[in-house]
């Protein structure tokens, strides 16, 4: 690899070969001291089309002008956003999961493009913070992850809200249990400003796993994104990361096999998103780092859910924010040795001295963080099952519920939007196993997340006591019986593509068993009478990621070694 040095001077040598590259430059503000100066790119995702990501704007303009100030030559740039809570249920919906994919490609484009020094990478929606993280581990040039904040919880009738209860008032007020009026105040005041969503759902799940990652300023990210300290934070981040580019402290000096270790043990215990599984896979395969999707079950066996965040549990993230946030769960668990304090951080010190003040018990004044001797559950929530339904694998999440089992017969649907026609008409009960198959990555294509008909089901009562299994994937949002990344998926011939409607089903977190209970000798039969479905995409972005991405139990990356 170059050091930041080579890289610039490539780009902006004083010899007269250069010439050219420096009077482009000059038309862009360059003067002739600039040129000895750090190029750090502020890659952002600013767009007006979401609360997510509508506050990024003044963050950007704080991390530019802290880098200026810092004697470093900030060039910004922007990459695309797709965002989960209004695509979900639509054909936008495909693009989300895409979208992390394309980040990276355009991170890496523009940072390797005009050979920067360093990157800030400033973002809201849930696939910014991998897709940023994929391409800064990627590439290796020095960088750091600046979270564009969580929203502020809405209030309907002294009830806290999020983005999820308006998913939830669909199936309480289909199913009559609710009044037009709660239906529309619900809707109506949900989201009361910018920021992203506000429970321990796959924004906030990422960005809180950056601190334990090493890769993101600690104590910033469970931050409101309309709040003074946002930004900032966004200042401070870029002063670090300069001071990272002077040191050549590149990211794969800090992700690593052990630190990967840590930011899902905070995962494990802050009671986060089943896409964590993916989306750390897939970083874990961008650094290099050898991580399997097992390696997830081996930390959730040492690790409690330590707090009691939504969506299965009561509080949001700025209440975790005041009540410690991410810092104090990390002294907790490395008090308690679940976490590797030797791991490095872009403070360019350890995990361990950048915890050194913080108690290793959380205030007694507050209950959103539990200490280790009263945890919410004695382990993780994210359990990954097999069985003869995923041989590779799959993910289930087990918080909340009272029972962790259940064998019923199958509903089956070969897409989302025909499961939830179902459910919204009344025709699942108690009982059932719903299998929505052909959602995966290369069947749906893009794994859509299933948050519509696991919250219509919660909305109808029917959380605790149907089934749901798809090799799709869920939002950060959703708790019940629910089982994603079913792997093999369909499309490419996964058990799930034999099941048949009223096949009995087991859902077993506890003995980790997801299993079709049909004979190996009818199996054997379905299969040879299978036959693959024409792709739902010939041309394209969904096209291209059809052909390129890999198994869900390998993340499902776009760039697998051949």
């Amino acid at each position: 690899m170059t050091t930041p040095m080579n890289r610039r001077s490539r780009l902006i040598t004083q010899g007269v070969a250069r010439s050219p590259n420096r009077a482009m430059l000059r038309a862009v503000g360059f003067k002739d001291g600039d040129f000895d100066k750090p190029i750090v790119g502020v890659a952002n995702g600013h767009s007006t089309m979401n609360p997510c990501n509508a506050g990024i704007q003044p963050l950007v303009d704080r991390a530019m002008a802290a880098l200026e100030a810092a004697g470093a030559k900030p060039q910004v740039f922007g990459f695309p956003t797709v965002t989960d809570g209004i695509g979900m249920g639509t054909e936008g919906m495909k693009y989300s999961l895409v979208s992390r994919e394309v980040i990276a490609d355009a991170i890496e484009t523009a940072v390797n493009g005009q050979l920067m020094d360093g990157v800030v990478c400033v973002g809201g929606c849930d696939k910014n913070m991998p897709g940023s993280m994929m391409a800064m581990a990627r590439m290796n040039v020095p960088g750091i992850f600046v979270y564009a904040g969580t929203i502020k919880p809405g209030s309907w009738k002294g009830q806290a809200l999020t983005i999820v209860s308006p998913f939830e008032a669909v199936g309480a007020f289909t199913a009559g249990k609710m009044s037009q009026a709660d239906f529309e105040g619900i809707e109506k005041n949900a989201c009361p400003s910018v920021g992203a969503c506000g429970g321990q759902y796959t924004a906030n799940t990422m960005s809180s796993s950056f601190e334990a990652l090493g890769m993101s300023l600690l104590g910033s990210s469970q931050m409101a994104s309309p709040d003074t300290e946002k930004a900032d934070s966004a200042a401070e981040s870029a002063r670090v990361l300069l001071e990272a580019v002077r040191a050549d402290l590149k990211p794969r000096d800090i992700i690593t096999r052990k630190s990967i270790e840590n930011a899902i043990a905070l995962v494990m215990a802050t009671g986060g998103s089943t896409n964590a599984v993916l989306h750390y896979l897939a970083i874990a395969a961008a650094a290099q780092v050898k991580w399997t999707i097992d390696d997830f079950e081996r930390v959730r066996r040492k690790v409690p859910v330590l707090c009691d965040l939504k969506p299965s549990g009561r509080y949001v993230a700025v209440d975790f924010h005041r009540a410690g946030g991410v810092p104090q769960v990390l002294a907790i668990l490395l008090a308690h040795g679940a976490l590797h304090g030797d791991c490095m951080t872009i403070h360019g010190r350890t995990m361990a001295e950048m915890l050194k003040d913080v108690a290793p018990e959380p205030r007694k004044d507050q209950d959103v963080i539990r200490p280790w001797s009263r945890p919410m559950y004695a382990q993780g929530h994210l359990a990954i099952l097999r069985g003869n339904l995923a041989t590779e694998g799959c993910v289930a999440k087990i918080t909340g519920l009272k029972k962790t089992s259940i064998t019923g017969p199958a509903r089956v649907f070969d897409s989302e939007p025909a499961a939830m026609k179902s459910i919204l008409a009344k025709k699942i009960r108690p009982g059932d196993v719903i299998v929505i198959r052909y959602e995966g990555p290369k069947g749906g294509p893009g794994m859509q997340e299933m948050l519509a008909p696991t919250s219509a089901l919660i909305g109808q009562g029917l959380g605790e006591s149907v089934g749901l299994l798809t090799d799709g994937r869920f939002s950060g949002g959703t708790w019940g019986m629910v089982v994603g990344h079913v792997a093999p998926e369909a499309y490419v011939g996964g058990t799930i593509a034999l099941v048949k409607e009223g096949d009995s089903i087991t859902i077993d977190a506890g003995k980790r068993l997801l299993q079709l209970n049909v004979a190996a000798k009818e199996l054997a039969a379905r299969r040879r009478k299978w036959q693959a479905p024409r792709p739902r995409y010939t041309k394209g972005l969904m096209a291209k990621y059809l052909r390129l991405v890999s198994s869900a139990s390998k993340g499902a990356i776009t760039d697998s070694e051949a």
